[in-house]
């Protein structure tokens, strides 16, 4: 790519990120105004002033860095548990074609069931404590890291195999050769996926168990109809997740630039 062609693309990057930026500072300033005139009623709908200070106030209070550091924490377990786990078992199901027919049905099957409903009997079965909720994480999650990283497996150009297979190639070498390598790109992308289920999965825990984490601010904020602290909270998740996102991002850029 030459020069030119560098910098169009800086210009064209950059004006995607300041319109982003604007677009925010849109939304956030007819919010802020819809409520101060009383179109929108504060109470109800808060407003980023009102944000803003409650979040000052959790900051003050020392009560923020806890709740964030406790769903960073639990994300994080789930996140590696969720890759390790899902890239171990697909290469399971690679391997060995008979278990891959016979898991396959009930892999669709446990996808399509909503895991919420899961929640009560996770708590019957390991109790309200952390471990549920990473659990209930792990079930979002590894489906969907599992499905990802066996279908890029499978999308491995044929031939290429072929041409492995006369030489004498192994299927353990075939594998660790070219199947894992030529499917870098799939499994970087399941990182995106996983992290932003492990995130969903941790708040739903939260929402169930938990006595700390963004999870447990907005269900606490809700149970005293405190929409300054609900509001709050969902504000902190977003930040969390595109901070999240940024960061597998990077690791993406990384991996692949390599």
């Amino acid at each position: 790519m030459c020069s030119s062609e560098i910098k169009k693309e800086k210009r064209f990057n950059l004006l995607v990120l300041i319109t982003q930026i604007g677009l925010i500072v849109l939304i956030l300033s007819l919010w802020e105004i819809l409520t101060r005139v009383g179109i929108l009623n504060s109470f109800i709908f808060s407003s980023p002033s009102l944000i803003f200070k409650t979040i000052k106030d959790l900051l003050l209070n020392g009560n923020l860095i806890t709740h964030i550091f406790t769903t960073f924490i639990e994300t994080a377990i789930a996140f590696i548990l969720g890759i390790v786990l899902g890239l171990l078992i697909a290469i399971i199901l690679y391997s060995f074609k008979f278990i891959a027919k016979v898991i396959d049905p009930f892999l669709t099957l446990i996808n399509s069931l909503p895991k919420v409903a899961l929640g009560p009997i996770l708590i019957i079965w390991i109790g309200a404590n952390v471990k549920s909720i990473i659990v209930m994480a792990l079930l979002i999650n590894l489906i969907v890291s599992i499905i990802t990283i066996y279908n890029g497996f499978l999308n491995i150009d044929a031939n290429k195999i072929k041409l492995l297979k006369s030489f004498g190639a192994t299927k353990k070498q075939i594998l660790l050769k070219l199947v894992i390598p030529a499917s870098l790109q799939t499994i970087v992308s399941s990182l995106k996926l996983n992290i932003s289920m492990s995130l969903i999965g941790v708040v739903m825990g939260e929402f169930l168990v938990s006595k700390a984490g963004l999870g447990y601010l907005i269900m606490y904020g809700t149970q005293v109809f405190n929409l300054n602290l609900v509001m709050s909270g969902i504000f902190l998740l977003l930040v969390f997740s595109y901070i999240l996102y940024k960061i597998i991002s990077y690791i993406e850029k990384k991996l692949i630039k390599n």
